[in-house]
């Protein structure tokens, strides 16, 4: 939803109803983000000084890093390396002792920590009177890392001398990381080779503390004096009393900073972490969402086409963002990946304070009269963040798959979603009645539209407060709640981390009296402005404040709420009307007296798991799994639920941009993810709404949204031929949720991405790598490719494998091979979907309203024959899509086998798992079959063959219907009167 950090809040609510009025008639799209009102990095001080200083580093060859490690410092046991690293902070030989552990995990993982061993023990002096924590913020680790931290007691010192010590550890010993003292740096190998490099541009930059040393006034001029004599007698202060990284370093930042009327007291002073990290020989780097712009990111410094601003990671509230940007967006997750062809390494960049990431390229040829030929291009990454430990985790790959599994060893995997939240989410800013949502309810079952879930944004409330409703527009939401109930539908209500401060409120009250709100720099409760007006902020970082939390969504509080009732968490970066770049002051103080600098990038995280866990408490014996949407992330809040894209615009260039976003979310570890479909600013014309529909049936999350002053876009007042088209797209989704739940299965396994970028799949295949417009989903072999530009009737689609490709809709066999583009047919009422051949998939076939009413309709099955003739293979995940007993063993998990030599299909036990009591669901979902398979691609012989079916020690026959293949398109088999039960094991022959 809109967050208006651009407009005036002194009249709060009523100056931006004013506004928005005055805007009205203009969306189409509307006005742009005011890039002006955040910052770039010369506008930030820490950033500014670490680019100034590498610009210092680059110009001087004869520049020696001053990071030394003390050789005799260093100790090495199970699996881990202490030393201390020695800088030299002036001319004078004064330094800084900065401790440095490098832990070798079992994963393979390695990571490196530095801190400071002044701020580590607390020995600083803080700036006036302020209450700040005086360390470097270290507690991270407990809101990000669940696991994975296992020492490799099994690594070995390979060598060590008093210049470098080289350590062996992964499987097999595979990786080796060789740590030089002086100057301080890291080669971190792989089978001999090295592929990550820390400080090989010696762009380490820890900024100490130091005291604030004023400048001594200049003396009274006397009478007559000339006052350029004054000057000369004027106190300096000199390099020994305050110590630059480098020559002339600007230090007018160091102690307080403004922007936009804003000032940061900076009570520490400077405290910036800054790195290189060189990706020796890989050319593409993919990561660090949310950014608008392609899914292999760009460099950021010189030459023509590349970003001049360093990506940001702020979480910030920036509505009607720009595209093809590295500007900050709503949420961070410091985790790159590198890759090219036959390796991925990545590095995950554990630092929740405000950070940029510079990136640059370079090609390297051993033989200078190559001209370029046979040379190499190597990807250096420069991260500076304003504050905490330096702590990264390097991984060494060599897949991206692995990548992915070592990350989320760390951070954790996705939650296994409750299954309807994987259908269709009907939204909007603002529904104004009950009456509105039962009439939008019942209107969608008259047109016969599938949809899960109807949501509320904040105009439900009794006057922006959270917990109530409107006495009059929303007089009954039990009634309301009851319909949606009956029809299997579901309500999300909007509940925001800002409390409206009011008399007579009792959460407000509540809050104000127990101490749970977010303070100002001087300890007393922080004020700002959002929608309610004057508000409140929850410190979700308290522990006290977050059981308090959970006690607001019992079904006795929250009166009005149900079963049905979920929770959508918006703002919570926080978006701060009046404060400085839309989100609070960094100098305002967290529960422990840690400042908002330290923790920015996680209050989101803490929000958004505050309201999880209370979800999870609203009654006593219920255990269900949570649904709660979030606007804002850091890495580990894939283990929260959903997230989407923020405010984008009714626009074809936000559409097709979208794709790569939702794509590098996925392989960032937090694959639940989507767009507003439709654009939340401005009227989408009906072409635009109905291929973004198309586009939106294949975002993890589906949901459309729009803007208060947008026109009612539900997509039966699309009118036709648009309701019919978008009502197919939308039945597509629904008929394929078996598939979808199965995908979101795997991501609770191992995280692996929901939709998958083709240099994921085909990670030897460099023709796909900058390729961002179309993917797999999850392993079925369906290959999506959207269309995303106007007046588009074709698409053209890269074939990244040999295997045989089939249309979806027509069977039609695709007439290309490995690394072609093929174009397909695209008109308005087609989605461009094709199948790999080798797959077999789940589907539901029978349209309903919504996935409740799905839950024991009959399977087909959709098997792909493969270009071998004989071949395919998958599976299927059921649980009860709404409890937790799933980690009881109540749950299906088949695999499905096609055996071309044996003229077999067959399902057995996906786990060979030994058999567990069956509760009353799984009693009841053994009913349930498999009605009918289609096989595209049968062979000619198994034409008026008879098929049997055997299963559970019985024997019957199936019906066979067979097409032969036409001008162009496979042949086909269709397998009727199935009838085996999906949790069975069975085995269809055709003989």
């Amino acid at each position: 939803m809109l967050g208006s950090g651009q407009l005036s809040m002194s009249g709060g609510w009523t100056a931006y109803l004013c506004l928005a009025s005055a805007l009205t008639g203009l969306f189409g799209p509307a006005v742009a983000v005011k890039e002006h009102d955040f910052k770039k990095c010369d506008q930030a001080g820490f950033c500014k000084r670490n680019r100034a200083f590498a610009d210092h580093v680059v110009a001087n060859t004869a520049w020696e890093s001053p990071y030394n490690i003390l050789a005799d410092s260093t100790s090495f046991k199970d699996g881990q390396l202490q030393a201390t690293i020695l800088k030299t902070v002036n001319d004078a030989g004064e330094t800084v002792r900065l401790p440095i552990t490098v832990s070798f995990l079992e994963s393979g993982t390695a990571r490196v920590t530095v801190d400071e061993e002044k701020r580590q023990k607390g020995e600083i002096e803080l700036r006036g009177d302020s209450k700040a924590r005086k360390q470097r913020y270290n507690e991270a680790e407990q809101w990000v890392i669940v696991g994975g931290l296992t020492l490799d007691k099994e690594a070995k010192v390979d060598y060590q001398d008093n210049t470098q010590i080289t350590v062996q550890y992964g499987p097999e010993s595979k990786f080796e990381a060789t740590i030089k003292f002086a100057p301080f740096s890291i080669d971190f190998k792989r089978d001999g080779d090295t592929h990550i490099k820390l400080n090989d541009k010696g762009l380490l930059n820890m900024e100490h503390w130091r005291p604030r040393i004023e400048p001594s006034p200049a003396p009274e001029k006397q009478e007559g004096e000339d006052s350029s004599s004054s000057e000369t007698e004027s106190v300096e202060t000199t390099a020994a009393q305050v110590p630059e990284a480098y020559p002339g370093e600007d230090q007018n930042t160091w102690w307080e900073e403004s922007f936009g009327g804003n000032t940061d007291s900076k009570p520490r002073g400077p405290e910036s972490v800054a790195l290189d990290i060189s990706f020796v020989g890989y050319d593409h780097i993919y990561g660090i969402p949310s950014h608008t712009g392609p899914l292999s990111l760009r460099q950021t410094r010189g030459g023509e086409g590349n970003f001049q601003e360093p990506y940001r990671m702020y979480n910030a509230d920036v509505f009607e963002y720009i595209l093809d940007s590295p500007m900050t967006l709503y949420g961070s997750i410091p985790f790159l990946q590198a890759h090219r062809k036959d390796s991925s390494v990545g590095i995950f960049w554990l630092n929740a304070a405000e950070t940029w990431v510079d990136i640059t390229k370079e090609k390297e040829s051993k033989n200078p009269l190559a001209l370029g030929i046979g040379s190499k291009t190597s990807t250096s990454t420069h991260w500076i963040s304003e504050a905490g430990l330096l702590d990264v985790f390097v991984f060494l790959g060599p897949t991206p798959q692995d990548l992915i599994r070592k990350y989320s060893e760390l951070t954790g995997t996705t939650a296994m979603p409750q299954e309807f939240s994987l259908g269709y989410h009907q939204c909007r800013w603002n529904y104004v009645s009950d009456e509105d949502v039962k009439d939008v309810d019942r209107k969608m079952d008259k047109f016969s539209i599938p949809y899960d879930v109807i949501w509320l944004d904040i105009e439900y409330t009794d006057d922006k407060k959270y917990f109530t409703w409107d006495g009059h527009s929303f007089a009954d939401p039990i009634g309301m709640g009851k319909q949606l109930e009956s029809h299997g539908r579901q309500l999300v209500a909007i509940i925001d981390p800002h409390i409206k401060n009011v008399d007579g409120y009792k959460v407000s009250e509540e809050l104000k009296s127990q101490k749970f709100a977010v303070n100002n720099k001087d300890g007393e409760i922080f004020e700002g402005w959002c929608w309610p007006g004057s508000s409140h902020w929850v410190d979700a970082f308290n522990a006290a404040a977050r059981k308090w939390w959970a006690t607001l969504f019992k079904y006795a509080r929250f009166e009005g709420s149900m079963r049905n009732t979920w929770i959508w968490n918006d703002m919570n970066e926080p978006s701060v009307f009046n404060g400085p770049e839309t989100t609070m002051p960094k100098d305002n103080l967290h529960y422990g007296n840690w400042e908002h600098r330290d923790i920015h990038n996680l209050n989101g995280l803490t929000f958004h798991n505050a309201t999880f866990e209370a979800l999870k408490s609203r009654e006593a014996g219920e255990f269900r799994r949570p649904f709660v949407l979030t606007r804002s992330f850091f890495a580990g809040s894939q283990r929260l639920g959903a997230m989407w894209t923020g405010d984008n615009q009714a626009a074809w260039d936000h559409l097709e941009g979208s794709i790569p976003m939702v794509l590098s979310q996925n392989i960032a570890g937090f694959p639940f993810s989507g767009a507003d479909v439709g654009g939340f600013f401005g009227n989408p014309e009906k072409e635009l709404l109905t291929r973004w529909y198309q586009a939106g049936a294949f975002y993890p999350f589906f949901r459309a949204h729009a803007h208060i002053d947008s026109r009612r876009r539900e997509p039966y007042l699309a009118g036709e031929p648009y309701t019919t088209i978008i009502a197919a797209a939308l039945r597509l989704r629904y008929s394929l949720l078996p598939s979808w739940y199965t995908a979101f299965r795997q991501a609770y396994l191992t995280n692996e991405p929901v939709i998958k970028p083709m240099f994921y799949t085909h990670p030897n295949e460099e023709a796909g790598f900058a390729i961002d417009d179309q993917f797999f989903v999850g392993n079925t072999g369906l290959l999506a490719k959207p269309v995303t530009q106007k007046d588009k009737e074709t698409v053209d689609i890269w074939i990244p494998d040999n295997e045989v490709y089939y249309d979806y809709f027509t069977y039609d066999i695709i007439p290309s091979s490995k690394g072609k583009t093929v174009t397909l047919d695209a008109p308005l009422s087609k989605i461009p979907l094709l199948m790999q051949g080798g797959h077999i998939f789940a589907r539901r076939d029978r349209p309903r309203r919504s996935s409740t009413l799905m839950k024991w309709d009959d399977y087909t099955l959709v098997v792909t024959v493969g270009k071998d003739g004989k071949t395919a293979e998958g599976d299927l995940y059921v649980d009860d899509g709404d409890s937790y007993e799933f980690e009881k063993g109540q749950y299906i998990y088949r695999k499905f086998i096609l055996d071309g030599d044996a003229k077999t299909i067959s399902s057995v036990d996906g786990e060979d798992r030994k058999k567990v009591k069956e509760g009353d669901w799984m009693k009841k979902m053994h009913q349930v079959t498999v009605d009918k398979i289609i096989i595209i691609g049968a062979p000619a012989s198994w034409d008026k063959q008879q098929v049997t079916v055997e299963s559970e020690g019985e024997t019957w026959t199936a019906t066979l219907e067979y097409t032969p293949a036409g001008k162009g398109r496979a042949a086909f088999a269709v397998v009727k009167k199935v009838g085996a039960r999906i949790g069975a094991d069975w085995k269809v022959s055709f003989a």
